[in-house]
């Protein structure tokens, strides 16, 4: 949801859900990010499903997008002094969602040591591709990798994920080959219950897999890292990699503690290759059905339309 509180533009966390949905969903629900993007014309009402109204069979709605930011123009002209077009305040909203995503790709990449301009954005769902580049502008990425089914990922994926089951137990001991040795019997336990807890939801055993892992710190501090089951010597040169690669030292000479141990059942529902949909190859190249204005970056240009 996309607000001006008086003095700033906020977007989210609340969400419109998907009834009553965004304001061109005809249902009477508040400006989203969906709207900013039937505003800067990233989104044409003609070329989307026409699934919206009463009876399910009219189009995005338009209009009351572009009187709701209108309005909304009005307010920020009249709070802070300078005048912005309704063009220019659903921009300003799509700046601070693309931010948003940047900042949350951040928190698992950067954060953790990763360099993200060597990496590729993969980019999926119905509206990744309205944010892709600006998001991979952000982060300073250079490729965005689109795939055919990228916009039914998540629905594909469901159909193919895997059945998972994760028990832990806290064992609080310092590391050691004599420690480890101990944790057998807990590790068999909880495999046993992890186990279970997939093969009751109709996974054969055949299909399960196993993962054991430990909860690794240094003595004294609060923050765990996932390692393997090992020697400790094995267990030692995992953590310290880890640990330096997230904090970007390490503590020579601290002992270090398992917390807790971990077994993950995994249950393969389906193989995906063997669920490969079905598309031919085109013969012929692409070619753009129309071509429309969109708003982005300060300004209009030219964006070609392609029927997939």
């Amino acid at each position: 949801i996309c607000r001006f509180d008086g003095a700033r533009f906020r977007v989210g966390p609340e969400s419109a859900g998907a009834n009553p949905g965004p304001a061109s969903y005809r249902r009477g629900g508040p400006v989203t990010v969906t709207d900013c993007n039937v505003m800067v014309g990233k989104l044409d009402p003609e070329f989307f499903p026409r699934v919206f109204g009463p009876t399910g069979d009219e189009p995005l709605n338009g209009e009351v997008v572009r009187e709701k930011f209108a309005a909304l123009a009005v307010d920020v002209t009249a709070a802070t002094g300078l005048a912005r077009s309704p063009e220019e305040v659903a921009d300003g909203f799509l700046k601070i969602a693309v931010a948003n995503m940047a900042n949350a790709i951040k928190h698992i990449s950067v954060e953790r040591g990763y360099d993200v301009t060597e990496y590729t954005l993969c980019c999926f769902g119905g509206a990744g591709g309205q944010h892709a580049c600006l998001v991979a502008d952000a982060l300073g990425m250079t490729r965005v990798l689109l795939h055919p089914l990228a916009g039914v990922l998540s629905a594909y994926g469901m159909g193919l994920a895997d059945v998972r089951a994760l028990k832990q137990q806290a064992v609080e001991t310092r590391l050691s080959d004599e420690a480890l040795a101990a944790t057998a019997p807990t590790f068999a336990a909880l495999e046993t219950a992890a186990r279970g807890g997939v093969a009751a939801q109709g996974i054969p055993t055949a299909r399960i897999a196993v993962r054991r892992t430990l909860h690794v710190k240094y003595e004294g501090t609060d923050t765990t890292l996932e390692t393997g089951v090992g020697t400790a010597r094995a267990v030692v040169a995992e953590f310290e990699r880890k640990y330096r690669q997230q904090y970007g030292f390490l503590m020579p000479g601290k002992p270090l503690v398992v917390e807790a141990v971990a077994v993950e059942a995994i249950g393969r529902t389906h193989d995906a290759k063997d669920a490969v949909p079905a598309h031919a190859p085109r013969a012929h190249p692409l070619v753009p059905i129309r071509t429309n204005r969109v708003y982005t970056e300060g300004a209009y240009h030219d964006a070609a339309i392609y029927d997939r």
